[in-house]
């Protein structure tokens, strides 16, 4: 039993949106103490976005939405207690950084916290400089966070947080736009903050292998927000994973593997939750931090049965055979943003048909490569083509009916005051009839899951529901083209899933798709193609299935390939 007070407490809380049928989160019960690292999981549309808005009182302080039960951080009722007040208590970093930045510094963005708190001069420059430093941006803490590409304004907003001392830190898919290196720093950062046993944090995560070593507890909401499982994370994860697959949870991808394998008729027990669990029980030394001599496990498999069946879980790119001119060409490419050039004479050509995954560590200038080639930041004219026409010169209706973009924040794109309206709109800009409209909106509606918040406003919605709702908005228009900026992020395993078949199903069907990603693990299974970029240049392109027979290629541009491939190739 422990002896000191939680620095949470949360009893019988059910929140209901406006306009929502029904509460999510739903009768949730726990308390969490210092030292405590808690892994929040659950299906999109759970509550958990809403569930880490009520610990800092922003449910129902500023979201509207009807809360009942309490929650307590550090003795005080969220409910009643000022957020300003609140802050102090529960430091919070949004599932979108954009949310939270308000000033023209990076530098001056960490500090606005602390210096609200009217603490000395010198606490504030200090708080500052190391929680930049944490992060990896103390280099830049002159520049504009507008500057920073969306990794780099994700560890911005830890950034903020860290500098504010609260005895409880809630992060909402922090790692979400990060590369490796990223990944590593911000959660070193993390293991550092709760090292010392005084502080707790609240974590929302779908990259489980990051967390995996780093979570020492895990709370599962089931799809109408209850909570299903809470314990300790292996324990939760070991004794339930059947249950999380059917709820379309995300697991590990060691586990994920497990299961697949023993689909193929190798049992692994017990399951495996890492990367370096899987390579000890396949008696491959590879991917494991002890020499094969200290692992204590001999091979269980011989060799052909173990390779058979991990290639079997790693999946593979179809190649295109399509020899027809690229649909989408680049020549000279350069782009600035300000006075800071971002991509640096690129050339680049997409075949038809193709589903294409651009690739690259954190400020490689992804984001303005696609925005680019899809004319939502206008290239300069005569550098690009795509499917006839150049973006840089292209009216807007030309490009929608040519291209269909998703943003990687699906804020950024609505503008109807429903979700149907949404699905709805471009279609009624081409005057298509009105059954129609009704016909594919409906078929879109079930397609994703979001027939029961067909007359929701879109800004109520989840963030797995937005991200949905903005990939059904591009396809709506069945483009020939189709550009997506982190189709699966804030999504759950079912759903992502659901929307890279849909990827592949209108790649079936002659749709080019391009894709931005952090998420290799996707790249290797899903895309026909790989541009991997470089400093604002093409470092290499060519057939997914080539480009991952040579790990170097990827390593060099600051990437590592996913731990299941390396443990391939070093099985042979």
């Amino acid at each position: 039993m422990r002896s000191s007070a939680p620095l949470l407490s949360v009893r019988d809380l059910s929140i209901t949106h406006a306009d929502a049928g029904h509460p999510s989160p739903a009768d949730v019960d726990f308390d969490v103490h210092a030292g405590e690292v808690v892994l929040l999981l659950g299906p999109s549309g759970s509550g958990k976005s809403t569930l880490t808005l009520a610990l800092n009182g922003l449910v129902p302080h500023a979201v509207p939405a009807t809360m009942t039960g309490r929650v307590d951080a550090g003795g005080l009722d969220t409910a009643t207690t000022p957020t300003a007040r609140l802050s102090t208590h529960v430091a919070m970093v949004f599932q979108d950084p954009d949310a939270q930045i308000v000033t023209g510094s990076v530098y001056d963005e960490v500090a606005f916290g602390p210096e609200n708190l009217l603490l000395p001069l010198e606490d504030v420059q200090s708080r500052t400089e190391d929680s930049l430093r944490r992060v990896g941006l103390w280099e830049r803490r002159d520049e504009n966070p507008d500057r920073l590409s969306g990794g780099g304004r994700q560890r911005l907003a830890i950034a903020c947080a860290l500098a504010m001392g609260s005895p409880l830190i809630v992060l909402d898919e922090p790692t979400a736009n990060l590369d490796p290196q990223g990944i590593d720093d911000v959660y070193a950062a993390l293991t550092d903050v709760v090292a010392a046993g005084d502080r707790a944090i609240v974590l929302v995560e779908h990259n489980l292998d990051a967390a995996m070593g780093f979570a020492t507890r895990a709370i599962v909401l089931d799809a109408a927000g209850r909570v299903a499982f809470d314990g300790p994370v292996a324990q939760v994860l070991r004794e339930h994973v059947d249950e999380l697959l059917t709820m379309g949870v995300w697991l590990p991808a060691a586990t994920l593997t497990a299961l697949r394998m023993r689909d193929a008729g190798v049992t692994l027990d017990p399951l495996p939750l890492t990367v370096d669990e899987l390579g000890a029980a396949l008696g491959s030394p590879s991917e494991s931090r002890l020499p094969a001599e200290d692992t204590g496990v001999s091979p269980r498999f011989d060799r052909s049965t173990t390779r058979r069946a991990l290639r079997a879980t790693t999946g593979g790119s179809a190649l295109s055979t399509d020899e027809a001119a690229p649909i989408i060409r680049a020549r000279g490419l350069t782009v600035r943003r300000g006075r800071t050039e971002i991509l640096h004479g690129l050339d680049l050509d997409i075949d038809p048909g193709t589903l294409t995954a651009i690739v690259g560590a954190n400020g490689a200038g992804k984001t303005t490569l696609i925005q680019a080639l899809a004319g939502v930041v206008p290239p300069p004219r005569r550098r690009v083509t795509v499917d006839g026409i150049d973006p840089g010169a292209a009216t807007p209706r030309e490009l929608a009916n040519r291209i269909g973009f998703v943003f990687q924040n699906p804020e950024h794109q609505f503008i109807a005051h429903t979700v149907f309206d949404e699905l709805a709109h471009g279609l009624r800009l081409r005057h298509t009839p009105p059954q129609e409209i009704e016909t594919r909106v409906a078929e879109m509606l079930e397609r994703f899951g979001l027939a029961h918040k067909a007359h929701v406003h879109p800004f109520l919605l989840s963030g797995g529901e937005k991200r949905r709702l903005s990939v059904g908005t591009a396809l709506i228009a069945r483009p020939r083209v189709l550009a997506l900026d982190e189709p699966t992020f804030g999504q759950d395993r079912a759903r992502a899933s659901e929307l890279l078949d849909i990827l592949q199903g209108l790649r079936a069907e002659g749709t080019t798709i391009v894709i931005v990603t952090h998420d290799l693990q996707l790249v290797a299974e899903h895309t026909t193609h790989t541009v991997v970029l470089a400093a604002g240049r093409v470092h290499a392109a060519g057939p997914t299935a080539d480009l991952l027979h040579d790990e170097r290629v990827f390593a060099s541009a600051g990437l590592r390939l996913p731990a299941l491939h390396r443990m391939l190739a070093a099985i042979g």
